[in-house]
C-alpha cells in the first residue's frame, strides 16, 4: 500500500518572547468553530517523481498566496499521520504579515448531500504562534515538528 505524502514549511522567527511559528488555520466548515488541533503547517500532498521541498515550496504558494521564502531551511524530518499520510516539513527563518495571505481555495459538497458545490479557503487564517500556543493550537501529530525546531535553534544543537 502507497501511502499519500505531504510537504511543508515551518515558517519561523525570533519575536519578543523567543522563537514563533507560522501556522494556518484549516479552512472549510468542519474547522470553522475549531480552535484547538484546527490548526497546520502550510502544507499540501504530492506525487511520486515530486522534490518534497519543491513541493513544499509550491504548496506554501498555494495556500498563502506567497512566495515561499529563501532558505536557509532546516529539515525536521518526517511523521506518519494517524491517517496514514506521511508529512515531510522544513523550517525556514522569515517574516509573514499574516493580512497580507491570500488563500488558496478548494471546492466540496456543503452542505453534506445537498448536490451544492461550494469554495472554502484551504487556510482561513494565519497566525504566529509560540510553541506552546503551537503544541495546543496544531493537530496532535504535527506537533512534533515544533519540538524538532526549538532542538534545532537550541543553544549547542549542531548545524544543519
Amino acid at each position: 500500500m502507497t501511502h499519500k505524502r505531504s510537504a511543508g514549511l515551518l515558517l519561523y522567527r525570533q519575536g519578543p518572547a523567543g522563537t514563533e511559528v507560522l501556522l494556518g488555520h484549516m479552512g472549510g466548515p468542519f474547522w470553522a468553530r475549531k480552535d484547538a488541533r484546527g490548526w497546520s503547517v502550510p502544507k499540501g500532498e504530492y506525487e511520486s517523481g515530486e522534490e518534497p521541498l519543491a513541493a513544499a515550496h509550491r504548496e506554501f504558494h498555494e495556500e498563502l498566496g506567497r512566495p515561499a521564502p529563501q532558505g536557509p531551511y532546516l529539515s525536521l524530518g518526517e511523521k506518519k499521520q494517524p491517517s496514514g499520510k506521511i508529512v515531510t516539513v522544513w523550517a525556514v527563518p522569515g517574516d509573514f504579515d499574516p493580512a497580507t495571505m491570500v488563500p488558496g481555495t478548494f471546492s466540496m459538497e456543503w452542505p453534506r448531500g445537498s448536490g451544492r458545490v461550494q469554495d472554502f479557503p484551504e487556510l482561513d487564517r494565519v497566525e504566529w504562534c509560540t510553541p506552546e500556543r503551537a503544541r495546543v493550537a496544531l493537530v496532535a501529530a504535527q506537533t512534533v515538528f515544533v519540538d524538532r525546531l526549538l532542538a534545532k535553534l537550541a543553544p549547542g544543537a549542531k548545524a544543519p
